[in-house]
């Protein structure tokens, strides 16, 4: 089953996903799954007639790096002994269709396609044989980068942090096996990465076992991870979509930043 996000006369509401990809219809909930049970309204509309919205609330957006091998060779740099974690902000959540802005600061950034994991249930120290009963489901990314940010002070979340950053979407995925998931990132329709999930060096039981040995985590919350090999530079202008087998694509367009007043 797939679960949206959206704002339906200025309203945002949850609903369940039917039909094929450009016959998508809304089937309108009286909540949200990933909060707690809900039911249906009885409405359904078609994908043309709302507004997405990022797919979850989180309240937190953890995400792994160097977590695929020839993403840490083209990055020349070493394999981790242990996930590599870092923070996005929630102000840097976007939905499918909303534009990610080139920084002023920055004149190298970077898309990096990944696959996001949902937590449904509260949950800490969870053993990695007990994941998969704390997952809710998974969703598209896209772990937006300056590099050259990244590059000059060695500080990863500052790279990473900008408004607009951290693209999710379009939904999020249910009852999906994602071991081994085809996952690739297209610019103006060209691929620059192309890979699956089995080639992740921490699993997805691995990283929600190991992050959840450090902290709560709760319905919505999000875990990034990793993006493989082929990372490149976007430009104004570009048009920007990953795409993950059994979850659908998300794509963005991407536009300069207004200089401040």
């Amino acid at each position: 089953m797939r679960l949206a996000r959206v704002v339906v006369e200025g309203q945002p509401v949850c609903g369940w996903v039917e039909g094929a990809p450009g016959d998508e219809v809304l089937d309108v909930l009286d909540g949200n799954p990933v909060q707690g049970p809900c039911g249906k309204v009885g409405r359904r509309l078609t994908w043309s007639e709302v507004r997405p919205l990022p797919p979850v609330v989180p309240t937190k957006i953890i995400a792994v790096g160097r977590n695929y091998a020839e993403h840490v060779a083209e990055m020349e740099t070493e394999t981790p002994a242990f996930p590599r974690i870092f923070f996005k902000p929630l102000s840097a959540v976007i939905a499918t269709g909303a534009v990610i802005e080139y920084p002023v600061l920055s004149q190298e950034v970077h898309h990096e396609a990944e696959l996001a994991i949902v937590i449904g249930r509260r949950c800490r120290d969870v053993a990695p044989d007990e994941v998969r009963g704390v997952v809710f489901g998974y969703t598209c990314a896209n772990d937006v980068t300056a590099r050259d940010i990244q590059r000059a002070s060695g500080e990863t979340t500052w790279a990473k942090c900008f408004d607009t950053f951290c693209p999710l979407g379009p939904w999020v995925a249910t009852g999906l096996d994602a071991s081994d998931l085809a996952i690739q990132c297209a610019v103006n329709g060209e691929i620059r990465q192309n890979s699956r999930t089995s080639a992740l060096i921490y699993d997805v039981p691995a990283l929600v076992s190991y992050i959840s040995q450090a902290m709560t985590l709760l319905p919505g919350d999000v875990i990034l991870t990793g993006t493989p090999a082929g990372v490149s530079a976007v430009q104004p202008g570009d048009e920007v979509t990953v795409t993950i087998e059994g979850i659908g694509s998300l794509t963005n367009p991407v536009r300069r930043e207004s200089s401040p007043a």
